[in-house]
């Protein structure tokens, strides 16, 4: 073919590919689902529920519906100009790094585990190797599974045995979260144990002779059962290696502990190393604040424990270390921004705990422990800064200068090991994991530096926005250098500000795509989140939920009168529940946003509590039992909020069908409620419902996955805001 050819065969492609594009856009969505009349009546309240049938998904007709929504939604976005050279971009970027290396962990003999996804991967897999400089060793590989049934599998945790001779890990499909429990011999790969079934939540303990370990067990679900009850009645087992699991004796119940609630309380067993005691960890479904008992771990083995009471949520622990029988406990007890204190673990006594670490400007976020003392994180604006607390004779704390101002995470300690394995990052600069020694913090090297992963064009500015109440709320915002605020810019703007989680600096590749083309990428830690301490957690919670999306509100219109952007080029997005922060913006001021985009989202908050994963959600959002726990959920609903004939913002609702946290017929219910609503509405910006059927939270996505969810969103984004290019 000569050079005419060629080009006459590329424009002849390019015609049939915009013909193709264009018919796309023109299709007619499919037709509406039937309204029903279902509705409930709270406190003398009636809240109509017209989609109701929508909860049924295996009934044919809603099954029918879900798949034309799904398909309609591939076409349309498909078909959207730029869409393809997104996806294009975002796996350039994505695939620069040689790898991704998460999850880190140390045991002595210089063992280092860690998962990693390689640049041709398409899942993390599982490798070790002795000494940061060794020869790495494939352990497990998800995409094995995955070629011979064509169903994505994950490693949804795994745990290294005390010696590391053995690996536990689990593995789920589908992104269903339903993991089964397996373990390996380290030295040959060798499977000693499994599948283990209902092992989702993991939770392994190895005992101190690599002989078993406890692990965290739901209930077997029998005829007749309901699914609200999946996750209740959770107890910890004893495995022995080579012995029948169907037989591992249970060693904690709720049933077991004072006051405890089988219905949201699940527990966690382990040996206290370096003493004679087990431990049980009691976490109240989703509150950060834990109850521990202890038992001679003898008499648990025995199967003879009587557990008694160390502390119960009334003393505000929400992270715990110990040192032979010292506790040392950070808590929020008369201390919004957290404090560390220490007691014993025998003979606890809060009342007189010695404040180890009191509390200041900063928040304190998490302690560990390691052989040369305590590890401890405390977050101050954006920054995270590592502190070690040396324990012989007296605690005394110093603060370890790092390589890099921004996020840090800790991993990787072992109570026989000095240090922590520390992963950096900032909105600018990729991860890196290091290994801090007291002041000695060197490069493991384990990850590492991508093309892209050093950011020089790029600038984070850190603001506080004033709320509707005079609240400073925290914003960063990310863009080119030079950008002109001229309120031109596309901008997204994300946030989540649930169970007190703030949003730290994180660096990703797929963002590139977006900033390269004069894109503003915002991050809002409204009240709910963490940011400020529990006080500032408690403003965005159950009955001040309001403040949440009220604070987002103000962000965004920061944005606005800044001139980073202006309304008709301002996204939002947020996911789980992060939906009701971004659905309720969205309902409150559609006039502020040209389009929004909830993620697996939390949008029917009245109804929620009747799935399984609904109960253990109860302390974070509330319960339609009580009527302030009904007033709360009702306020939080984007799906009761919607109205007809409002002109709201296109919407873009992504879902995996498999989902186990948030049941995928909150997203189509929402889907439904708003195609009827604007369907009397001119000019009606379009909903479109997104559906994975190989997906499900996301927690095990796939990279493929992964970045085809970016690309449409960043399409759809750019699509709404009259970006061709």
């Amino acid at each position: 073919m000569d050079r005419r050819g060629f080009h006459r065969s590329v424009l002849s492609t390019a015609g049939l590919l915009a013909c193709s594009q264009a018919r796309a856009l023109r299709l007619a969505p499919p037709p509406l689902f039937p309204p029903g009349t279902a509705q409930d009546t709270y406190f003398g309240t009636v809240v109509p529920d017209p989609y109701r049938a929508l909860e049924d998904v295996k009934n044919p007709q809603v099954a029918a519906w879900m798949k034309a929504q799904s398909d309609y939604a591939r076409a349309r976005l498909d078909a959207l100009p730029g869409r393809d050279a997104l996806l294009a971009r975002i796996s350039m970027y994505d695939d620069a790094v040689a790898a991704r290396v998460v999850q880190p962990q140390r045991r002595p003999g210089d063992l280092y585990f860690y998962e990693r996804r390689g640049a041709k991967d398409n899942q993390f897999k599982l490798y070790v190797r002795r000494g940061v400089q060794g020869k790495e060793r494939l352990l497990v590989d998800p995409e094995t599974p995955q070629k011979q049934t064509g169903t994505p599998h994950a490693i949804n945790y795994y745990t290294p045995s005390f010696s590391g001779r053995y690996v536990a890990y689990g593995l789920s499909a589908g992104g269903s979260e339903d993991a089964e429990l397996y373990v390996i011999e380290t030295a040959t790969g060798k499977r000693v144990a499994g599948p283990i079934s209902r092992a989702q939540f993991g939770g392994i303990a190895w005992l101190p002779d690599d002989s078993g370990f406890f692990f965290a067990r739901l209930q077997e679900m029998r005829p007749g059962m309901a699914p609200v009850e999946k996750f209740q009645n959770t107890r910890t087992v004893l495995v022995r290696i080579g012995t029948d699991v169907e037989q591992a004796p249970v060693v904690f119940t709720a049933a077991q502990g004072v006051g405890l609630n089988a219905a949201q309380d699940s527990p966690f067993t382990f040996p206290v190393y370096g003493t004679t005691w087990a431990a049980t960890r009691i976490y109240h479904g989703t509150d950060n604040e834990a109850s521990l008992y202890i038992a001679p771990l003898a008499d648990v083995l025995a199967g003879k424990a009587q557990w008694r009471r160390v502390f119960d949520q009334s003393e505000a622990v929400v992270d715990m270390a110990f040192v032979d029988e010292r506790l040392f406990a950070l808590t929020h007890k008369n201390a919004a921004r957290y404090k560390l204190v220490e007691t014993s673990l025998t003979q606890p006594d809060f009342a007189r705990a010695r404040d180890v670490i009191p509390q200041s400007r900063g928040v304190l976020t998490a302690v560990t422990r390691a052989s040369d003392g305590l590890y401890v994180t405390r977050r101050d604006g954006a920054v995270t800064q590592l502190l070690r607390v040396q324990l012989s004779p007296t605690p005394a704390v110093e603060t370890i200068k790092l390589p890099l101002e921004g996020s840090a995470a800790l991993s990787g300690t072992d109570h026989r090991l000095p240090g922590a394995l520390v992963t950096l990052q900032s909105w600018t600069r990729g991860a890196q994991i290091y290994l801090a020694q007291g002041q000695r913090v060197t490069n493991t090297k384990l990850q590492p530096l991508g093309k892209y992963d050093a950011l020089a064009d790029y600038v984070s500015t850190e603001v506080l926005v004033r709320s509707h109440d005079g609240a400073q709320v925290p914003l960063s915002i990310l863009h080119k250098k030079g950008l002109k605020l001229d309120g031109s810019n596309p901008t997204l703007l994300w946030g989540y500000a649930s169970y007190g989680i703030t949003e730290e600096p994180w660096f990703s590749a797929w963002r590139l795509a977006w900033l390269e083309r004069g894109g503003v990428f915002a991050v809002a830690n409204p009240r709910g989140s963490g940011a400020f301490g529990q006080d500032w957690y408690r403003a965005g919670f159950q009955a001040t939920k309001p403040n949440t999306w009220k604070d987002f509100i103000a962000a965004a219109e920061y944005l606005v009168a800044q001139k980073y952007t202006a309304a008709a080029r301002l996204g939002i997005w947020g996911g789980s529940a992060g939906g009701i922060l971004v659905g309720r913006a969205m309902t409150e001021r559609p006039d502020l946003f040209a389009a929004v985009v909830p993620a697996v989202g939390v949008l029917d908050t009245v109804r929620a509590e009747l799935t399984p994963n609904g109960v253990p959600n109860i302390p974070e959002f509330g319960t339609h039992k009580t009527e302030a726990g009904f007033r709360a959920l009702l306020a939080m609903s984007t799906y009761g909020a919607v109205k007809d004939g409002v002109r709201y913002p296109a919407v873009l609702l992504t879902h995996g069908v498999n989902d186990p946290r948030v049941e995928v017929w909150q997203s189509t219910k929402t889907a439904a409620r708003l195609q009827a609503a604007v369907a009397s509405v001119p000019d009606a910006r379009p909903v479109l419902l997104r559906l994975d059927y190989s997906a499900g939270h996301g927690v095990g996505d796939t990279k493929a996955q992964r970045q085809a969810e970016r690309a449409d969103v960043l399409a759809f984004l750019l699509w709404q805001f009259g970006v061709s290019k």
